[in-house]
């Protein structure tokens, strides 16, 4: 028997159960993520809400943030009370709120609703990581944690697939239901299962073993080298998540699909009709999960190539990759050339964000590793929490169809009632279109030659090459002072 083969049999069966209980969590949050901000943007006669891009990001952002802050206090709660116990509480949250969100039609519902399936899975995320942890050794924690990681991009990847299929099928609230039933499986497996791992038992009180856990965090932030870089890595949380909170917009509102589906069914018919649209066009998840889809295909390639760079090194040469995709992606109306960028964009990804969380791990003092490891939810929390503003406000005064549209209709001197319950979107579309004289294609056009939306991709390239300017003094100051 290989090496390999033995180590997988090695993994205990709890080990296993962890990877199918992610695998599920993962295809919940991304099969609904992927699509949230057109669910909460586009109009209300296609079964969404037609929320302003402002509202989109204030809920993505502060609520996505908030997830990633938790798990520095749900992790002192599940070692307190246990983590079978947890998990089921999690999951009751996870599924209930999913439900709700495809129900409730306010923005401060869905914030709430949100809100709730933001603490499910801050409850979830530090068990599983660390119930692979304990059922790892030295000898195979490599293994374990590179299926973990392969688990979680699968996860990613066949939830939008579902999601959009769905939602094409049936309409926008099967989305929910599809998430909602995917954790019902998860408490399932939770319940019957699930075997508690080894784990150092504490007396301290709950409210004690959150503050030890803050205490903690803090004591660590107290050293500069891991502070500043984390300061530093908030601009690459912030350019990284413009691909799930803005680019799916973009895509609906500017980019022409067509081009696509056309080119993939002039290869095969068959393959542009089960991925693209019944109106030959290609969903703008289906565009996005292709980052997941190649960080599946090509992860251990990209990771073998920079695996002699330093840690810094290989972050900056991605982040720089990721500039260059993130630029290409929003400064174009073709559909092929998105795609193109959204390719090189998880290059990118691949080369720097295991090295983020390798860095981590060796600037660390001996025995602090997990403390130090963390840590790194909070530029993450950082970055949602800006993004949210970017996506929302900004997007929304320099590049949202809606309100530009608006704009050139109040400068021309139109007559068209407000958007309502009544009077949609796409009516306001229309109407526009009508008393301008034009199609909506040719309408799009003349919105994008005459206030250039795509102008928003020299902001969110900008932002990678500070950070790859702040990483470089970093670098070349802050650590040559500490050697």
């Amino acid at each position: 028997m290989s090496k390999i083969g033995k180590v997988f049999k090695s993994f205990p069966r709890t080990f296993w159960v962890a990877n199918t209980m992610e695998l599920f969590e993962r295809w919940a949050w991304y099969g609904l993520f992927a699509v949230l901000a057109l669910y909460l943007t586009k109009s209300t006669d296609e079964g969404a809400l037609g929320f302003t891009q402002s509202q989109k990001g204030s809920i993505m952002g502060t609520v996505t943030a908030i997830l990633y802050f938790l798990p520095l206090i749900t992790g002192a709660i599940a070692d307190r009370v246990g983590y079978k116990k947890v998990l089921i509480i999690a999951f009751l949250i996870l599924s209930t709120s999913y439900l709700t969100m495809g129900y409730v039609k306010t923005y401060f519902a869905v914030y709430v609703a949100f809100l709730f399936v933001a603490l499910g899975a801050a409850l979830f995320k530090p068990i599983v990581s660390a119930t692979v942890a304990k059922t790892t050794n030295d000898e195979t924690s490599s293994i374990g944690f590179g299926i973990f990681y392969m688990i979680v991009n699968i996860g990613g990847f066949v939830g939008p697939i579902f999601s959009s299929k769905l939602r094409e099928a049936f309409g926008w609230r099967i989305v929910f239901i599809m998430a909602a039933s995917a954790i019902l499986v998860n408490l399932i497996i939770a319940v019957f299962f699930f075997k508690e791992p080894e784990r150092e038992k504490t007396k301290d009180k709950i409210g004690e073993a959150i503050k030890k856990s803050l205490s903690n965090i803090w004591i660590a932030l107290k050293d500069m080298r891991l502070l500043v870089f984390l300061i530093i890595m908030v601009g690459f949380w912030t350019m990284f998540n413009q691909l799930f909170y803005t680019l799916p917009n973009f895509i609906d509102q500017w980019v022409d699909t067509k081009v696509i589906y056309n080119a993939i069914a002039s290869i095969s018919p068959g393959l542009a009709s089960a991925i693209g649209t019944p109106e030959g066009t290609i969903a703008p998840e289906m565009m996005v999960n292709l980052d997941a889809g190649a960080i599946i295909l090509f992860q251990i390639l990209i990771s073998s190539l920079v695996m002699k760079l330093r840690p810094v090194n290989a972050i900056i040469t991605g982040i720089l990759v990721n500039a260059i995709g993130i630029g290409i992606a929003f400064s174009q109306h073709n559909g092929l050339y998105v795609i193109l960028g959204i390719l090189i964009f998880a290059i990118g990804e691949m080369a720097s964000s295991p090295k983020f969380t390798e860095y981590i791990g060796k600037i660390a003092p001996k025995n602090k590793e997990a403390l130090y490891m963390g840590t790194s939810f909070l530029p993450v929390a950082a970055g949602n929490f800006i993004t949210g503003f970017l996506s929302g406000d900004v997007y929304q005064s320099w590049s949202d169809k809606i309100t530009l549209l608006q704009r050139e209709v109040a400068a021309r001197g139109l007559s068209i009632p407000e958007i309502t319950k009544t009077f949609t979107q796409n009516d306001y579309i229309h109407r526009a279109a009508e008393l301008m004289g034009m199609t909506e294609d040719q309408l799009t056009q003349y919105l994008w030659n005459t206030y250039h939306p795509q102008k928003i991709w020299m902001l969110f390239s900008a932002i990678g090459v500070a950070t790859i300017i702040g990483l470089f003094l970093y670098d070349k100051l802050l650590l040559k002072e500490s050697k």
